[in-house]
């Protein structure tokens, strides 16, 4: 079920290099309910991490974007699931079979471990990728909003709970796959913050009216001044 209050819908990603100055972060902002565990603080730190922040708690997104065969797939999402964690990503490209295996293996690894299994949900497509780089570089000859669009279907085909998208996709995403189907978009930036390495990206109010049920939002907030008034900014600028 999406989120119903405002800063219970923005996601602060933990890129940094250690377990410390990730505590320090979330520590920093403690109005800041979810928070994004990606490859580089996983890889660093491990899974010591995720009780840190149930023990404090904050709502996990577990973004390590599985892309692999489908039984080493399963037991990826297997064990990522047995953390408790609430939010877990996947590559759609690995194909129908490993993703029906990563959600019944996801489902699975929760309950074996008394933990509510995560909401699955499908990478559509990097958004620091755009048109040119689908055509071009990665040969796929159609358009980026069709591809996006084929990726989430494929992913709710196999009963995956949502997907993420740039907000640009959000809105035919919604209108297609339904209003139960979560939508995480990053790329989102304030307009009073530069792009970035983004290509595909909205304002916080563009994507939430475009159907995201999840922003998120990074180095806005984590790399201000001020961490807590710029997220109180951003929510603030949603309401």
């Amino acid at each position: 079920m999406a989120p119903q209050r405002h800063e219970d819908k923005i996601i602060i990603p933990l890129d940094v290099a250690g377990e410390a100055d990730a505590i320090a972060l979330v520590d920093a902002i403690p109005n800041a309910n979810f928070w994004k565990v990606g490859l580089e603080l996983f890889v660093s730190a491990g899974n010591s991490i995720l009780p840190k922040l149930r023990d404090r708690q904050k709502q996990i997104f577990l973004d390590l974007k599985f892309h692999d065969i489908p039984n080493t797939m399963a037991r990826a999402c297997r064990a990522a699931a047995s953390y408790g964690v609430d939010l877990l990503t996947v590559h759609p490209t690995a194909g129908r079979n490993a993703l029906k295996a990563a959600k019944e293996a996801a489902t699975e690894g929760a309950i074996a471990a008394g933990k509510t299994p995560p909401k699955l949900i499908a990478v559509t497509l990097l958004t620091s990728l755009n048109s040119r780089d689908l055509a071009f570089d990665l040969k796929i000859p159609i358009e980026l909003p069709e591809y996006a669009l084929q990726m989430a279907i494929l992913a709710r085909e196999c009963g995956l709970d949502g997907a993420v998208c740039s907000p640009q996709e959000a809105e035919q995403l919604r209108r297609v796959c339904g209003d139960d189907f979560l939508l995480v978009c990053p790329g989102v930036r304030p307009t009073w913050y530069d792009k970035g390495d983004q290509r595909r990206t909205a304002t916080p109010k563009q994507a939430l009216q475009a159907g995201a049920d999840y922003l998120v939002i990074g180095r806005p907030v984590t790399t201000a001044a001020d961490p807590i008034a710029a997220f109180d900014r951003i929510v603030s600028e949603l309401e």
